[in-house]
C-alpha cells in the first residue's frame, strides 16, 4: 500500500498507456482512467474528495471556452471549400503552369497545398482533394509513384503548421496562450517548410529527373488561342505585382503612420507579408479585371485565369488571417468570417446546395464533438494526475534532466515523436502537452515558441508508417488494381502501400530537420511575434509621484482654542497625533506604487 500511495502518479499514467493499448476509445479511456485512479486516491486517503467537485465546474469552463469555437467554423470552411471545386480549379491551372519543366506537377501540388493549408486548415481535405486529382496526372505521365504519393501526403500536412491550422488552436488552449499568437510563430516555419519540400523536388529535377519528368507538349492545354503560351505576359504580371509588394512592405511603418495619423517605427513582420501581398494580389485583380472589361489584350488569357484563379483562396487567406494578424478580429471571428466566404464562393461557383450542407455540417459536427469528447475525458484524467501531485513527478522527471533547457527540448521531441506512431495530434495535445507546459514555463521556454515546435513535431503524426493519418487518407483514393486511363489509353500500374510509406519517409526526415532548425534559432518562431512590451519601473514611480496631489496640512485643533494660542505643554502630546494622517497616506502612495509595480511585472511577463 504504501508503494502504491507514493508512486500512484506514474501508475496512473502507466494505467493509461494500457487502456489505449487495449483499443479502448481515447476519451473514454481519459475519463475512464481518471475516475478509477480518484476512487483509488481517495480510498487511500491520496486524493481528497473535495476536489472531484470541481469536475463539473471545469466540464462547463469548456463549454463556455471561445477559443474552441473557432475549430468548427475552420472545419465548415475546409470541408465546403473542398467540395465547392476550388482545389480542382487550383491543380488543373497551376499544374499546367509548371507543367513544362521537370516536376512541375510536384511543384504545383506543394504549391497549391500551401494554398489550401491557408484556407482549410483540414489535413484530410487537402490530402484526399490532391489525391483524387494530382495522383492519376502524375501517374499518367511517368512519375515515380514513390515521389508522387509522398509529396501529396507530406503538402497535405502543411495543414497542421500554416494557420488557420486546428492544432495550434488546441496548443494554445493547452497552453494558456493567444491563438492570434500560435498563428503569428508558426507562418514563417510554415513557408519554410513548404520551400523545403519545393527545394527537394528541385533537387530531384536536377540529380534524377526520370522520377519527376515534365508534362509533354500534348498534356499543355493551357495556351492562348493563337497557340502561344502566354507566359511573358503573365511574368510582366508578376513581377510588377512582386515589385509592388516589396515596396509596400518596406514603407510598411510609413504606411501605418499616414493612416494613424500617430509615428509608427516598426511593424511586425507577420502583418507586414499579409498585408504586402494582399496589395500585391488586389493590383494583379485590378488590372486582370480592367483588361477582361475594356478588351484591350493588353493581358493574355493564361494571365487571366491564372489572376482569377487564384484570387479566391488568397482572398479568403487575407479575410481569415489578414484580419487576425492586423488585430481587426479574434481567430474564432476571422473562422466565422472564413466560414461565410466558404458558402459565398461555393455559392458564386453554383455547387452550394442542401445536400452539400447539410454534408459539410453534418461532419463538422462529428469532428466538434470528437475533439470536445477528447478534451473532457482530458480534464477528468487532468484532475485527477494533478490531485495525486501528477506535475510534481513531471517536473522532477524532466527538469532534472542534464543539458538544462536542451536536454529538456531534446528528450520531449524524441518523446513526442515516437508517441506521434501510436497517437494522433488531439491525443497529444490533451494528454502530453498540459503535462510538458507547467516544466516549459519554469525552465524558462517561451509557451508560444514551445507550442510551434511541438506543433511541426507532431505534424510528423501524420507521416509515420504504418499509423499516419495522411498515408491513410492518400490510401483510400489512391488505385489499388491496374486499370486503363483514359486519356492514354495504356494500362496503369496500381499503387501500392509500400510505395506510400517509402515516399513519406523523405519527407518525414524533412520535418524532422525543420524541428531541429527552430530549436537551433528560436528566432524562426520569435520574429514573426510581436515585440515584447518593456517598462521602465522607475520611470513609472517618478511619473506617479509627480502626477499625485501634494500632502495635505491637518491642523491642530488645539491651535484653534478660544485666544489663539496653544498651551506650550500641549505642542509636545499632540505633534505624533498630527503626523499620524500624513504617514498613513504616505504609507498608502507607497502601497499604490507597489501593486502598480507588480501589475506592471505580471504584464510584462504575460508579453
Amino acid at each position: 500500500m504504501e508503494f502504491l500511495t507514493h508512486n500512484l502518479a506514474p501508475i496512473m499514467f502507466a494505467g493509461l498507456i494500457c487502456f489505449l493499448l487495449l483499443g479502448f476509445p481515447v476519451a473514454f479511456s481519459l475519463g475512464a482512467c481518471g475516475m478509477f485512479f480518484a476512487f483509488i486516491g481517495v480510498e487511500l486517503g491520496v486524493l481528497p474528495e473535495a476536489l472531484l467537485q470541481a469536475l463539473p465546474l471545469r466540464i462547463y469552463g469548456i463549454m463556455q471556452n471561445d477559443t474552441l469555437l473557432a475549430i468548427p467554423f475552420f472545419t465548415l470552411m475546409g470541408l465546403i471549400l473542398e467540395r465547392s471545386g476550388m482545389a480542382e480549379d487550383l491543380l488543373d491551372t497551376v499544374g499546367q503552369l509548371f507543367g513544362p519543366v521537370r516536376g512541375g506537377v510536384a511543384l504545383a501540388v506543394i504549391f497549391v497545398g500551401a494554398l489550401l493549408a491557408a484556407t482549410t486548415g483540414v489535413v484530410a481535405a487537402s490530402v484526399i482533394s490532391m489525391g483524387l486529382i494530382s495522383l492519376p496526372i502524375m501517374m499518367r505521365y511517368g512519375y515515380d509513384r514513390r515521389i508522387a504519393s509522398g509529396v501529396i501526403a507530406a503538402s497535405g500536412t502543411l495543414a497542421q503548421i500554416i494557420p488557420p491550422s486546428l492544432v495550434l488552436i488546441i496548443l494554445a488552449d493547452q497552453l494558456g496562450r493567444s491563438v492570434g499568437d500560435m498563428y503569428k510563430g508558426a507562418f514563417i516555419p510554415g513557408l519554410m517548410l513548404t520551400g523545403f519540400y519545393a527545394l527537394f523536388i528541385i533537387a530531384l529535377a536536377i540529380f534524377k529527373p526520370h522520377m519527376v519528368p515534365a508534362l509533354p507538349p500534348e498534356a499543355r492545354t493551357l495556351r492562348d488561342d493563337n497557340g502561344k503560351s502566354g507566359m511573358p505576359s503573365l511574368l510582366v504580371l508578376t513581377v510588377l505585382c512582386v515589385g509592388a509588394s516589396i515596396y509596400v512592405g518596406q514603407h510598411m511603418a510609413d504606411l501605418h503612420t499616414w493612416w494613424t495619423g500617430e509615428a509608427v517605427e516598426k511593424v511586425a513582420l507577420d502583418e507586414t507579408i499579409v498585408v504586402s501581398m494582399c496589395f500585391g494580389v488586389a493590383l494583379a485583380f485590378i488590372a486582370a479585371s480592367f483588361n477582361r472589361i475594356t478588351r484591350l489584350g493588353l493581358l493574355s488569357k493564361v494571365a487571366e485565369r491564372v489572376t482569377f484563379v487564384l484570387i479566391p483562396p488568397l482572398l479568403l487567406i487575407f479575410l481569415v488571417l489578414g484580419t487576425i494578424f492586423l488585430g481587426v478580429a479574434t481567430p474564432t471571428e476571422g473562422g466565422a468570417m472564413g466560414a461565410l466566404g466558404a458558402m459565398v464562393m461555393a455559392m458564386l461557383r453554383g455547387r452550394l446546395n442542401m445536400a452539400l450542407l447539410r454534408q459539410a455540417l453534418m461532419s463538422t459536427t462529428k469532428l466538434s464533438c470528437f475533439v470536445l469528447f477528447i478534451l473532457i475525458g482530458a480534464t477528468m484524467f487532468g484532475l485527477t494526475f494533478q490531485g495525486v501531485d501528477g506535475p510534481l513527478w513531471v517536473e522532477h522527471l524532466l527538469a532534472g534532466l542534464p543539458g538544462g533547457q536542451l536536454g529538456f527540448l531534446i528528450v520531449v521531441n524524441v518523446m513526442v515523436f515516437f508517441l506521434a506512431f501510436f497517437l494522433d495530434f488531439f491525443e497529444l495535445s490533451f494528454i502530453i502537452v498540459p503535462l510538458l507546459a507547467p516544466v516549459a514555463d519554469k525552465l524558462g521556454i517561451d509557451l508560444v515558441w514551445f507550442g510551434v515546435l511541438l506543433a511541426v513535431n507532431m505534424q510528423t503524426s501524420f507521416m509515420h508508417p504504418p499509423f499516419g493519418f495522411a498515408l491513410f487518407f492518400l490510401r483510400s483514393v489512391a488505385p489499388t488494381k491496374a486499370y486503363v486511363d483514359k486519356v492514354t489509353k495504356k494500362m496503369v500500374e496500381p499503387v501500392t502501400t509500400m510505395q506510400i510509406y517509402a515516399g513519406a519517409i523523405p519527407f518525414l526526415v524533412i520535418q524532422l530537420v525543420m524541428v531541429a532548425l527552430i530549436i537551433i534559432f528560436p528566432g524562426i518562431v520569435s520574429s514573426g511575434l510581436d515585440e515584447k512590451v518593456e517598462y521602465d519601473l522607475d520611470k513609472v514611480r517618478l511619473e506617479m509621484e509627480a502626477s499625485m496631489p501634494p500632502a495635505m496640512d491637518f491642523e491642530d485643533p488645539s491651535l484653534n482654542m478660544p485666544g489663539g494660542a496653544a498651551p506650550a505643554d500641549a505642542a509636545a502630546p499632540d505633534a505624533p497625533a498630527a503626523d499620524a494622517p500624513a504617514a498613513d497616506a504616505a504609507g498608502s502612495d507607497n502601497d499604490a506604487l507597489k501593486a502598480m509595480q507588480e501589475a506592471l511585472e505580471r504584464e510584462g511577463k504575460k508579453e
